[in-house]
């Protein structure tokens, strides 16, 4: 449905000098790199072979987590139980937690030394290689199976229970439901879930460097951190950095094309009902699912935490001051994040997308944060010591990277409610700051909580720009744990991995709950 033309607020037209400065923030460091790298060298082969996997490697990636999502998401729209709401915040836990978190846990249960392995070796039935392809794919999986979920089931509650009754009177059978509903929901919402991960896997950095297994499995993000790490080479990396802009703004591009809302009109919240033609072998299809990606996502972490936990008090003072700092960092990121994204979110879904604004939040997947960190260490050196600013830029960094986030859960949102409430709030004469008090943001709740759970999050497990920056008595969380972990102190670092565990799966359900209205609906 077309929104109807408005006048350019002031709460827009301050989106719209965001927006430009996001494009200052990202482009003017990747402008420096390529200056200081004294001209593009051409590519290696291994830099080709790089590019082939990474576009293999998100592909595939992409492609089975949300086809794996697609069941997950439909039984949690169709099914109400006791702890749902929990259920569907610790399923997110993967996709929130730190990387090195996360893999950990992976490795626990398919490793060389994992459950699964160890079975197998007990029936004769050989090894599981994890590292290379199926490894990065895998983690892959694990890391963005929850917000492929998320974002497929924000399709499913948008259908009101209204058009869900006039099935049940129509004597809608199974057949029915999947060609007038869940085709069209999954039409408007599975192509910008593929292409938000495909996004996410095409920059992976962390995932690559712990599975990859070598240079047969290296990725464009890990190939641009090994030519500034241990090369040097800032031409090479500002080629290199350049691919994959082009990869990501291609891709970004076509999410942008295919992001829309879920259109199945307006309705008076009422509380969900059952859907017609729900049989037993239904059901018990949907709680196999629910068990089953239940136990693939949180085993691993649960691995994690059973191991770590006894060493939690007895970290380090060190330990705990990188979390605190960690905590701040987080919340002034966030705060920042989601300041930017709500005017940006307001002027594009009124009148940004036959400008093209909405591109413009994913500038910062499209550009490798490494990229951005070093390119700002370029400009800011002749004039401030970088060193000294490593936190508020890590802060900067962090919540350029949760803004696509938040831009793909607001502007649907922003959009639906203008099309539900927009005539009533005209009627009534609502503009400006009441118009957004009274008719948008009640509609933006969930959206948005969800969005700056993300956001505190990420930073909170934020191990890249970090890393560059960083001098002694400036060490975040995850920083702190990597150099316990160099430090062969495994029994601290397994205690600040439980740690770090429990502040990001905090710090996202406080958020994500403060948002939610009406989770039962």
């Amino acid at each position: 449905m077309a929104i109807r033309t408005q006048p350019v607020t002031a709460l827009q037209a301050t989106g719209g000098v965001f927006a430009l400065l996001v494009v200052l923030v990202i482009l003017g460091p990747l402008a420096a790199v390529i200056w200081r790298a004294e001209g593009l060298s051409g590519l290696r082969g291994a830099d080709w072979a790089a590019i082939r996997f990474t576009l293999l490697q998100a592909a595939l990636s992409a492609l089975l987590s949300c086809l794996a999502a697609i069941p997950v998401a439909r039984a949690l729209a169709r099914r109400r139980f006791r702890g749902r709401t929990t259920y569907i915040a610790l399923l997110g836990a993967p996709f929130i937690l730190p990387v090195i978190v996360a893999v950990m846990g992976l490795l626990a249960i398919f490793g060389r030394s994992g459950w699964i392995n160890r079975a197998l070796e007990g029936i004769g039935a050989g090894q599981i290689e994890i590292y290379g392809l199926l490894g990065v794919v895998l983690a892959h999986v694990f890391l963005n199976l929850p917000l492929a979920t998320r974002l497929l089931l924000q399709g499913w509650l948008a259908i009101p229970s209204e058009r869900v009754r006039l099935a049940h009177a129509l004597n809608f059978s199974p057949s029915d439901m999947r060609r007038h509903f869940e085709r069209p929901l999954l039409a408007a919402t599975l192509p910008g879930a593929l292409l938000i991960i495909f996004l996410i896997c095409s920059t992976s950095f962390a995932v690559a460097l712990i599975l990859g297994g070598g240079p047969a499995a290296t990725t464009v993000e890990l190939a641009i951190y090994q030519a500034f790490r241990f090369d040097f080479d800032l031409g090479r990396a500002a080629a290199l950095g350049l691919m994959q802009v082009a990869i990501c703004v291609a891709a970004g591009l076509l999410a942008w094309r295919f992001a829309g809302a879920v259109t199945f009109g307006s309705g008076l919240d009422r509380p969900a009902m059952r859907w017609p033609g729900d049989t037993a072998r239904a059901r018990g299809f949907d709680v196999g699912v629910l068990l089953l990606a239940g136990l693939f996502l949180l085993l691993p972490l649960l691995t994690v935490a059973a191991e770590g936990i006894g060493a939690v008090f007895s970290l380090p003072l060190s330990t705990w001051e990188a979390a605190l700092r960690s905590i701040v960092l987080a919340l002034a990121s966030t705060a920042l994040a989601v300041g930017l994204a709500l005017p940006m979110a307001l002027l594009i879904a009124s009148h940004g997308r036959r400008l093209g604004l909405e591109a413009v939040g994913l500038l910062s997947i499209a550009v490798s944060p490494l990229v951005v960190g070093t390119g700002l260490f370029i400009l800011i050196f002749p004039v401030a010591d970088p060193v000294a600013l490593s936190l508020p830029i890590t802060g900067l960094v962090n919540a350029l990277v949760a803004l696509p986030f938040l831009l793909r859960a607001l502007i649907p949102a922003v959009t639906a409610a203008e099309a539900s409430q927009g005539r009533l709030a005209d009627a009534l004469g609502m503009a400006g700051s009441a118009r957004l008090r009274h008719a948008i943001l009640p509609r933006l709740r969930r959206p948005l909580g969800f969005g700056a759970g993300l956001a505190a999050a990420f930073s909170m497990g934020d191990l890249g720009v970090i890393a560059l920056f960083s001098a002694p008595g400036q060490e975040t969380l995850p920083l702190e744990m990597y150099r316990l972990f160099g430090s062969y102190r495994t029994n601290d670092a397994q205690g600040a991995a439980v740690l770090l565990m429990a502040l990001s799966l905090g710090l996202f359900w406080l958020f994500d709950r403060g948002g939610r209205v009406n989770a039962a609906a």
